[in-house]
């Protein structure tokens, strides 16, 4: 396993983390020992940096996440979570959002009982774009004081925004707002508009985390779930290529996997698994060649739906 710096956070992250959404069961039902397991053979792998959030599965993906970090060293991995959006138990996307400061300080003070840690060394503002961005300059201006107050108590490390519209991650890398970042579905088979924000934040100190090489489920096997905002006729361009991919031989989880960890410019790419198989496999394909003709074929099945900004 590769390890890089994060921004100028001093954190030496493995160039593969785990995010935790699976936990949560975001995706499909889970089996909570295995989810568990899955936790410790990314760590026993290397990975030594983990993101969750409340919002996944109702406060469910802490609670797992809680468990399988039961005795493992605080010092031996680098933890995120996340404030501002919390998800009811009985369904992803039915959201509340709350960036004020009060709301905030509660929400971290359930997320570390939940999982059982008295510190993050990373805690993200979560999905300040949602509701068309009527909660953005809230969470920018209050939300983000409040995480820097955190900061300073020494209650976390570093500052962060999880969030996905390129456009707005072009502003808050240019007025230096955050420490760290973590983007979703900017950087997979069918987008690439990561890259020239890796630029823009190495100039500022800014460490970027890449997250979703499968595009939420979209370059799977398996498809992406229901709540997912792509189209019935975009839906059938990915299964084209996971099609075209099955018919060569590979399964297109492993192009995705190589293709969205290889870039020499990034710092880490963040998949989340409930199973402890396909987390050793993910990790073992990343070192593993790409075949770039099979690339080449895949991003021209793609690119109908290349760089598609989704309303999530």
């Amino acid at each position: 396993m590769r390890y890089n710096q994060l921004g100028k956070t001093g954190y030496e992250i493995s160039a593969i983390s785990f995010g935790a959404s699976s936990l949560g069961g975001v995706f499909h039902e889970i089996n909570e020992q295995k989810a568990i397991e899955a936790v410790h053979v990314a760590l026993e792998l290397g990975i030594n940096y983990i993101d969750v959030a409340p919002a996944y599965g109702g406060t469910k993906a802490e609670k797992v996440l809680g468990q399988a970090l039961k005795g493992v060293p605080r010092a031996s991995y680098y933890l995120s979570t996340k404030v501002g959006k919390n998800t009811a138990p009985d369904g992803y996307g039915v959201d509340s959002f709350d960036y004020s400061r009060e709301g905030i300080r509660s929400s971290l003070d359930a997320s570390a009982k939940r999982i059982g840690v008295d510190y993050f060394d990373i805690v993200h503002l979560h999905d300040i774009e949602y509701n068309h961005r009527i909660h953005t300059e809230w969470a920018l201006n209050e939300g983000m004081k409040t995480l820097f107050e955190l900061k300073q108590e020494g209650r976390i490390g570093a500052v962060g925004i999880g969030m996905y519209p390129a456009d707005l991650w072009e502003r808050v890398i240019e007025e230096g707002l955050i420490d760290v970042g973590l983007s979703h579905n900017l950087y997979c088979l069918n987008d690439t508009r990561l890259l020239p924000l890796l630029q823009q934040a190495s100039a500022k100190g800014i460490g970027l985390i890449n997250a979703s090489p499968f595009a939420a489920g979209l370059l799977t096997s398996r498809g992406a779930p229901e709540w997912h905002p792509a189209t019935p006729e975009q839906r059938s361009i990915f299964n084209k290529a996971a099609t075209y991919c099955l018919e060569k031989g590979v399964a297109i989880e492993k192009l995705a996997i190589q293709f969205s960890t290889q870039h020499p410019d990034l710092v880490t790419t963040m998949f989340s698994s409930s199973n402890p198989e396909t987390v050793k496999r993910n990790i073992d394909w990343s070192s593993m060649p790409i075949d770039e003709t099979l690339l080449a074929d895949v991003l021209k099945i793609l690119a109908p739906v290349s760089n598609q900004n989704w309303n999530y």
